[in-house]
């Protein structure tokens, strides 16, 4: 039975996704930032470490997206034009990284061993 509910609603569940997902994208790149820009280090500590191993202008350049996207925000604008065409929201710059920071947290789990990054709270 549930086969046949998942055969049948299969298909409309990947129109909505594409839906949703072209629909994220424009909204992304009217602010001029990718989708890997949404994630918060503050938040998660594989994001943090992730960030730490990528090289220094992905970083920046990450910054410089974040800052022009509140600064458009605080302006209620967004990007015209030229700007708008060049953005690549669906580019992924953390994913590689962010996979391996994960893949070893759950080794070292398995392993008993304590991570090699942590976060202090105050």
């Amino acid at each position: 039975m549930t086969a046949v509910i998942k055969h049948m609603f299969m298909p409309l569940f990947n129109k909505a996704a594409n839906v949703y997902g072209a629909y994220t994208a424009t909204k992304l790149a009217g602010y001029g930032l990718r989708y890997d820009d949404l994630y918060d280090p503050l938040r998660d500590e594989d994001v943090a470490e992730a960030l730490r191993r990528l090289p220094p202008d992905v970083v920046m350049a990450r910054d410089a997206r974040l800052r022009r996207a509140i600064d458009l925000d605080c302006k209620h604008d967004s990007l015209h034009g030229d700007l708008l065409a060049k953005q690549t929201p669906n580019e992924h710059y953390l994913q590689e990284a962010l996979e391996e920071v994960r893949t070893e947290r759950r080794e070292r789990a398995q392993l008993g061993a304590q991570p090699s990054y942590t976060r202090i709270y105050y």
